[in-house]
């Protein structure tokens, strides 16, 4: 066990230590620091495959103690072990086609620190064991890929970058009270733990509040308005990673939620559930509207994640019987991972050759390109859920898990929460139609740009001159293992996936997994009929409605998305921005005036009322002096002193006036001894009354003490008796 918690700990910390040793190389040497970042990546891989391989599910961890008080905790199994190795994986394929696609950037130094610092965080993200872990590096990783998404520091870059920091920064404090309200109520954060201090407790709010913020990482609706402003604009690479891995870390946090607080609840599953459905058609939508490249993938990548959702809440309905909904969430996961890594890598060919991504101008750049072709078909019948194709299988194990949801409504086996089976039919067809959509995207992308002639004859010659020239044999190799491993996982399905899905089978809490005939034909009618909407779709919307033709002859691809439809533009900057200020600034206005007349007018008040009171006083005072308290004449009352210093005085006086007019004649006593008495009287009686009070105050805690040491020992003494 020991060699695994030495594993698990170079898994998360060796990337981050590489990634500061690299940049110093980088400041001595470009093409040594990129030796050493492609080094270090592939070692990464290696370590992670060293764990999966040493049977992860065995669950050894690993802890970082004194991290605010809770300590950095680690652990792995087959599900975390699986998925650290395909972000590794990713991470050395992008790394090795980023050598040649930022040959002329600016500032690679800084994207190379940030991009090894990410792969440590995203990495701990995964192997976390408890909650807190989670947070802490998942806003590590959120803010070291901000450098990612601002990495050309153009106006647009640095505009997309400030909306998906702001959409972290967000989530990440929703998360943060769902993280004190989740302690609150179970008192642990401890994954493995959760299950059993969460039963019988109500974790709803503290569930939506994570959710929220893992949503957000995800992409989930309505938070998914980074992903389409940030992937146009981030290097390719990165745009593989953000969409391929860091919006699984958010999954991982919902799946979390789903086979740990919430397992087998099927409110929750609902929730999750409808999520998923209105994630997957907005993205759907979104993606066959665009007429950008990227910005088309990043929409797909949206869509996705709602395919991903929506086998995630089948999992809370289905409860016991969620072995088809598990296999199919999770292998969607990880099919996406690999999809948006060959699409956004190939997106990065056609950036790095032209420094455009709309259609309209790179259209016609993949004729004549077979190997460029059979590389984006492998992942657009991939995604597509073209059978034989890996997306296919994932695809077809969550529409058969809404399709047995149903089936079980009907017989009355399950009780339904909120959506019955007329619900739940809706809900098929709104998977369908996304699939459908899916096709219908890809295919717009692939006529785009290697069926169709670009509309300048000049422009259409300069693109045919590239073949063999446009990618180097380093960047052919990355994007041609990652389109293999599509192919081959659909056509081997048993082999591959539904072994990935044993393997991880333990933390969603399956018992077994179901051996599925993929090619059955009840199996194929879903998977086909997704494919006849996308052609329809494709051909009406795509073809006829999209592209317009010129007067001169040419066609044009047109953006028809209303602008007003765009949820960050029309909806949150303004309410951020705008209308919060604006709402807070005038609240704040009100109470400043409040107050303002409040000091102003309680000094006037309190003036007048001492004054009435202090009134009011004096004439009860004066009342009852002259009445109740009326002082009584006192026979021959004496102004000061008293009798004997007025007698005496009076001695003395005669006596020194009889000196006056003999012997002092010259120089007379003019003092008058009775007052000078009666005043030495005085400071004699108070130093007496001080001395008097004193010995009072001491003689009282003096008994006050005795009569405690008396009632102690009577105590004692009925102990003892």
């Amino acid at each position: 066990m020991e060699n695994e918690r030495i594993l698990l700990a170079v898994a998360v910390f060796f990337p981050m230590v590489a990634g500061i040793v690299s940049y110093l190389i980088g400041r001595k040497s470009k093409k040594l620091r990129d030796g050493a970042v492609s080094l270090a990546a592939i070692l990464e891989f290696a370590v992670m495959v060293l764990i999966v391989a040493r049977h992860g599910a065995l669950g050894a961890s690993c802890t970082v103690p004194g991290v605010c008080g809770f300590g950095l905790h680690f652990t792995v199994d087959g599900f975390r072990a699986l998925y650290g190795a395909i972000a590794a994986f990713m991470w050395m394929m992008t790394g090795l086609f980023s050598e040649e696609y930022f040959a002329h950037y600016r500032n690679r130094n800084r994207y190379y620190l940030f991009w090894l610092i990410t792969l440590g965080a995203t990495e701990a993200v995964f192997l976390s064991a408890d909650l807190y872990t989670t947070f802490i590096f998942f806003e590590v990783m959120s803010f070291a890929s901000y450098v990612w998404v601002a990495q050309d520091e153009r106006k647009e870059s640095l505009r997309a970058a400030a909306t998906y920091l702001a959409v972290a920064v967000i989530g990440g404090l929703v998360m943060l009270m769902g993280l004190f309200l989740l302690y609150h109520q179970a008192g642990t954060l401890t994954i493995s733990e959760l299950y059993d201090a969460c039963r019988g407790k109500n974790v709803y709010l503290a569930a939506g509040c994570l959710f929220f913020g893992f949503g957000a990482k995800a992409g989930a609706f309505p938070l998914h308005i980074w992903l389409p402003k940030a992937h146009p604009v981030a290097p390719a690479p990165a745009s593989a990673l953000l969409s391929g891995i860091l919006t699984k870390t958010g999954v991982f946090g919902i799946l979390v939620i789903s086979c740990r607080i919430l397992f087998h609840d099927a409110l929750w599953g609902t929730v999750v559930l409808t999520v998923g459905v209105l994630t997957m058609v907005v993205g759907a939508v979104l993606a066959l509207f665009s007429i950008d490249f990227k910005r088309t993938l990043a929409c797909s990548s949206v869509s996705q994640i709602g395919f991903i959702l929506t086998g995630i809440g089948m999992q809370g309905l289905l409860g016991e019987e969620n072995a088809l909904a598990v296999q199919g969430s999770f292998l969607h996961m990880m099919n996406h991972s690999l999809f948006k890594l060959v699409l956004f890598m190939m997106a990065g060919v056609i950036y790095m050759n032209l420094h455009k991504l709309d259609l309209n101008d790179i259209r016609g750049f993949g004729r004549h390109k077979p190997l460029l072709a059979g590389i984006y078909l492998c992942g657009a019948m991939g995604i597509g859920g073209i059978p034989l194709f890996s997306g296919y299988v994932s695809k077809t194990l969550i529409h058969e898990s809404i399709v047995e949801y149903i089936e079980l409504l009907r017989e009355g086996a399950v009780t339904p929460v909120l959506l019955g089976a007329g619900s739940m039919k809706l809900v098929e067809w709104a998977f369908l139609i996304s699939g459908g959509f899916t096709v219908a995207y890809m295919c717009k992308l692939f006529f785009a740009v290697f069926i169709e002639k670009n509309s300048n004859p000049a422009v259409q010659e300069k693109y045919d001159a590239m073949n063999g020239n446009y990618m180097s044999k380093k960047s052919a190799f990355a994007l041609m293992v990652g389109a293999a491993l599509f192919p081959v996982m659909g056509i081997f399905a048993h082999a591959t996936m539904d072994r990935a899905a044993e393997y991880v089978k333990g933390f969603f809490g399956l018992r077994h997994i179901h051996e599925v005939s993929y090619f059955s034909f009840a199996n194929l009618k879903g998977g086909l009929t997704s494919i006849a909407i996308g052609v329809f779709v494709y051909l009406v919307v795509g073809r006829l409605w999209m592209i317009r033709k010129e007067e001169n002859g040419d066609t044009t691809y047109v953006d028809y998305w209303p602008r007003v439809l765009d949820l960050e533009d029309y909806v949150y900057r303004p309410i951020l921005l705008k209308a919060l200020p604006a709402v807070c600034g005038a609240a704040c206005f009100v109470l400043d005036n409040i107050v303002d007349v409040i000091a102003k007018i309680l000094p006037i008040v309190g003036s007048v009322g001492a004054s009435f009171l202090d009134t009011f006083i004096d004439t009860i005072v004066v009342f009852l002096r002259k009445t109740v308290y009326k002082d009584s004449p006192q026979p021959k009352e004496l102004l000061e002193g008293n009798a004997l210093t007025y007698q005496l005085g009076n001695f003395v006086n005669h006596v020194v006036g009889v000196l006056n007019k003999t012997a002092w004649r010259d120089r007379p006593n003019e003092k008058d001894y009775t007052h000078q008495y009666a005043l030495a009287y005085t400071s004699f009686k108070e130093n007496t009354s001080l001395i008097g009070r004193s010995l009072s105050y001491g003689l009282i805690l003096f008994c006050v003490g005795l009569l405690a040491t008396l009632v102690y020992l009577l105590l004692v003494l009925i102990g003892i008796m």
